[in-house]
């Protein structure tokens, strides 16, 4: 699209179709495309960069620059473990690209709570919307993870397939986004049902879907960072092994208040 809107959402995100699509593909093969259809083109062409360049480069720092510092030399996944983890995120990455298509469509049409820039409420109502979002998405997510294990058809149909990762050796930073589809989207649905409840800059909503791409890589590269409060990759790989642990995403406050949290301090004296 081209030329003014008087719509400032839909201006914005024919911004960014302009932006990724004409750097990457030739106008004449996204330019004639309804709007709705860029927008999902323009998500999966750059969730699928974000996550081939992001652990591409995230693994040959860990796995070779840095060759056992990080992680013990027979901790290290195999080649195979990850082209199979990329393969299994492949295949979602179209039905992940819908969910932010979707959630842009509805801002545009009016139907979320969204503002187009932090001037039309102040920076201190943006701060404070910011931490109430998060707040909901930490409490979104760390339910429908849960409930994802608790209720055995869904883990069964559903969320074992991230699952199949359930070891130190087995789990990289390409692990992040292997998931079924449905499992991987209803995952991130609080951060677009958050949309109805709070008053969001839509940037920074755009924004916070792609940095999960990074955050989901970085906990699964079993690397403690020991960062309190944060849910870093030494509490998620405890996840990966009990499997009733630690289902928190950000943060370990969800798990610590309804007492699912496992230090992973505790486990290495345990150990000892």
């Amino acid at each position: 699209m081209n030329g003014t809107y008087l719509n400032p959402f839909l201006e914005e995100t024919a911004f960014y179709n302009r932006i990724v699509l004409g750097s990457l593909v030739p106008n004449g093969l996204w330019a004639p495309l309804p709007h709705f259809f860029q927008t999902w083109l323009r998500n999966y062409l750059g969730g699928t960069l974000l996550y081939l360049v992001s652990g591409v480069l995230w693994c040959f720092y860990i796995y070779y620059v840095k060759r056992s510092f990080y992680i013990p030399k027979d901790a290290i996944p195999s080649n195979k473990a990850m082209l199979l983890q990329i393969y299994v995120a492949m295949k979602a990455m179209p039905w992940y690209s819908a969910l932010p298509t979707i959630s842009e469509y509805m801002v545009e049409n009016g139907w979320a709570r969204c503002f187009s820039r932090i001037s039309d409420v102040s920076w201190h109502a943006y701060l404070m919307y910011l931490a109430i979002y998060l707040i909901f998405v930490e409490f979104g997510i760390y339910w429908m993870h849960r409930e994802l294990h608790d209720i055995k058809p869904l883990y069964k149909y559903l969320h074992a397939t991230h699952h199949i990762y359930n070891k130190q050796n087995t789990l990289s930073p390409f692990a992040g986004l292997a998931f079924h589809p449905i499992d991987g989207i209803l995952q991130a649905v609080p951060h677009v049902i958050a949309l109805f409840v709070v008053p969001m800059h839509f940037t920074t909503h755009i924004a916070l879907l792609f940095i999960e791409a990074i955050w989901t890589a970085n906990i699964h590269d079993c690397i403690h960072a020991k960062i309190w409060p944060v849910m870093g990759a030494g509490y998620h790989t405890i996840h990966h092994t009990t499997y009733r642990h630690n289902y928190g995403h950000y943060t370990i406050w969800m798990d610590w208040m309804f007492g699912t949290l496992r230090d992973p301090i505790d486990d290495e004296l345990k150990v000892l």
